[in-house]
Order: C-alpha cells, then structure tokens, then sequence
C-alpha cells in the first residue's frame, strides 16, 4: 500500500500547507494586492500539490507518458477523447432529462440570447476540460499505474475511486479580510474539511461519485489510456456545469430525496444512472478494444 499513501501523503501536505503558508503569505501579498484569502489559500494548497506530485512522480517512476495515460499517439488520443466529450454529455443529458421530466429541476428563465448561451456553453466546456485534465491525470493516470503495479487492477479501481470521491467534498470556507489573523490558516483548513463532520448528509453524494470514479478508473483498465476518461469526466461536468446555471433543484417534491443536498444534483437518481451506464459503458469500450486487437492482428505491419 505504499503507492497509496504516497498518494494520500501528497494530499495530507498540500492540505497542511493550506494552513501552515496561507496566512503569512497573506500578510506578504494583502497590502499589495487583493487576493481574498481563501482564493490564496486554494492557490497554496494546488501549488503544493503540484510540487509534490512532480517529485513524487519522478521518483516513483510515473513521469513517463506510459504511467500518465497518454501513450497513444496525438491524432488517435484527441480522437478517442472527443467521442467520449460526446458520449459523456449526451449520456449526462439524458439523466437531466430524467431529472426534469419528474420535476425535480426549475428552469430559468434567462432570456439569454443566442450569443450569451454560446459564451456559457463555451465557458463551461473548458472549465470541464480543465477539471477533467487535472483529476484524470493524478488520479486515473499516475495514481492508478502507482496502485496497478504494485497491488493491481481492483485495487487500483476502488482506491483511486475513493480518493475522487472524497476530494469533491473540500468545501470552500471564506473568511473576510478584516477577520483573518494568525490561526486564520487553520481556520481555513477546518472550514475547507467540515463536511466530513457530518458524513451521513454527504453519504449519497459520496457513493455517486465513489461510482463515476468506478467508472472511470475501469474504463481505464480496459483502454489502458486516460483519453476516454478524459473525455466522459469533461462531459459530465460540462453539462453539469450548465445546468447548475440555468437551473434549481426542487427541494418540496416528494421524489427530491434524489437529488442530494451537497449539491443538488448528484445523489441516489444519479448514482442508478451511473451504474447502468457504467455497464453500458465498458460494454462499449471492452467491444472497441477487442476489435481493435484483432484489426491489429490482421495487419501485423500497422
């Protein structure tokens, strides 16, 4: 289990600089520029993590494209990647559908004009590609070839699952400017963690994406690339994010229950959802594979 907790002592250290360095580089950068102190904090926290993560990697042997999931070549990595963009939102979107054919989402009523939905629309999508590159790489790249070698594919499976899980409970604590003082840091840190105080309010949010990192990390066992996973995870998010412009969850239908209340969309509806198209999904990717070995096979010189 040495990969793992390297992995976990990677995010134990970023989270530990959040509260060690945030408040005194506050008190370096404050009186000349404005950085609210949480946002800084943030800031300190994936800087940390980076650092960490590109010693770690190099030492561990995970610097190379093989480990990160980016051997394919260019042309068939984008490919592979934008069909599964595709995939994702489309399959995203019918769960939205689902969600508001039984009355649990308010649409807006915006009046965006053509010009502004294609700004969101646009925005979103690299806000989802950007998520989904960052994660996809830590977790179902480095993360999962670290936990393969050394304890396999199920246990790469459920460990780097759970640590997906779990990071989209970090919640973002602010404290004003005329409130910070030298604990702030660790203020900051607690507030970020408080949801984990109570994990019964998070339980079916948490299981949902315990299940998309299933997903995921299998869909990377199978390809042996992060491209699909990259492209599904971006998809998701994408849609997701748009939704959560646009709409509101229905808090006073008897179905509500299925949405969660961590963030209103995520929950027991999306988990079923994730298990069927999780079926669907390796279905699909362990056909793809399969024919793509035997195309290999028929011509040896490719």
């Amino acid at each position: 289990m040495r990969a793992f907790l390297l992995f976990v002592g990677l995010m134990i250290a970023a989270l530990a600089a959040i509260a060690v360095f945030t408040y005194p580089a506050w008190l370096l950068l404050h009186p000349h520029f404005n950085f609210p102190f949480h946002r800084l904090g943030e800031r300190i926290g994936m800087l940390a993590l980076l650092i960490g993560f590109m010693f770690a990697a190099k030492r561990a042997g995970l610097a190379d494209k093989q480990s990160l999931g980016y051997a394919l070549p260019r042309r068939r990595f984008v490919h592979e990647m934008l069909l599964a963009l595709a995939i994702g939102a489309m399959t995203m979107l019918a769960v939205v559908g689902i969600m508001t054919a039984l009355g649990l989402l308010r649409w807006s009523d915006t009046g965006l004009s053509a010009a502004a939905l294609t700004q969101l629309l646009a925005a979103r999508l690299l806000s989802g590609i950007a998520v989904a590159f960052i994660e996809e790489t830590f977790l179902r790249g480095a993360m999962f070839t670290a936990l393969e070698r050394e304890s396999g594919v199920r246990t790469a499976v459920v460990l780097t699952a759970v640590i997906y899980s779990a990071t989209h409970f970090f919640a973002s604590f602010h404290i004003a400017a005329d409130r910070v003082t030298a604990s702030s840091g660790f203020d900051l840190l607690a507030g970020t963690l408080h949801l984990f105080g109570n994990p019964l309010a998070i339980l079916d949010a948490f299981l949902c994406l315990f299940a998309v990192g299933v997903v995921l990390a299998v869909i990377r066992a199978v390809t042996g690339n992060i491209a699909a996973c990259l492209g599904l995870h971006a998809g998701w998010v994408w849609v997701m994010l748009v939704t959560h412009q646009l709409s509101a969850p229905v808090r006073d239908e008897p179905l509500s229950f299925l949405l969660s209340g961590f963030d209103g969309f995520v929950g027991w509806l999306v988990l079923g959802w994730t298990i069927l198209m999780g079926v669907g999904l390796y279905e699909f990717y362990s056909r793809r594979m399969r024919a793509e070995r035997l195309h290999l096979v028929g011509n040896p010189h490719q």
